[in-house]
């Protein structure tokens, strides 16, 4: 099933409502960006929690479950699992009105959503970063500023794979970007 804008609300309700500690719900990729109104739909549920430990299990647990009586399906991950962040990536996080219940909910640093999926290269990972560029969430010679100070800290390791393929990758997106107009990335549409 789609995920639609509408049904992104829902689901964010219900989890919401389930989980009664404090904490934050980050949206992530395609899921930040139907919310925003910056695409129509997603395939999935993309989110990252940040409670207390002893809450974690609790946050998955109410994650899921919501996504399996809606019947969507939910990828839980932060950026951070997969590459180091750059600095001030908490300051950017984008605050969301939260629709109840003790969850905050915020956009995860595009910066740092970018980089991760840069680092998975796959073609509609630029195409989710070209969407960001063209609605202003992030900025070439920013990318590139925070690029070069948080490259120092990938390793084989840190984003498993070649700092150098990460470097190529950032390359042929830069190339794309500066070649498309604005405007001109087109939008998931329920056809």
């Amino acid at each position: 099933m789609l995920v639609t804008r509408e049904l992104l609300t829902e689901y964010l309700e219900a989890v919401g409502s389930r989980f009664p500690h404090p904490g934050r719900l980050f949206l992530v990729g395609e899921t930040s960006q139907v919310f925003a109104g910056l695409r129509d739909w997603a395939e999935m549920v993309e989110v990252a929690g940040e409670v207390a430990p002893e809450h974690a299990a609790e946050l998955s647990s109410a994650i899921a479950s919501v996504a399996g009586e809606l019947g969507i399906e939910v990828f839980e991950e932060s950026p951070a699992d997969v590459i180091p962040l750059p600095d001030g990536y908490e300051e950017r996080a984008r605050p969301i009105d939260s629709p109840g219940g003790s969850l905050q909910l915020f956009h995860f640093d595009p910066y740092s959503v970018a980089y991760r999926f840069i680092a998975r290269g796959d073609e509609p990972d630029y195409h989710l970063v070209l969407v960001y560029l063209d609605a202003g969430w992030l900025k070439l010679e920013e990318m590139d500023a925070r690029l070069e100070a948080l490259l120092p800290r990938f390793t084989n390791e840190t984003i498993q794979q070649d700092p150098a393929e990460f470097r190529r990758r950032y390359k042929g997106l830069t190339q794309m970007a500066k070649t498309l107009a604005p405007r001109s990335i087109h939008r998931h549409t329920e056809a």
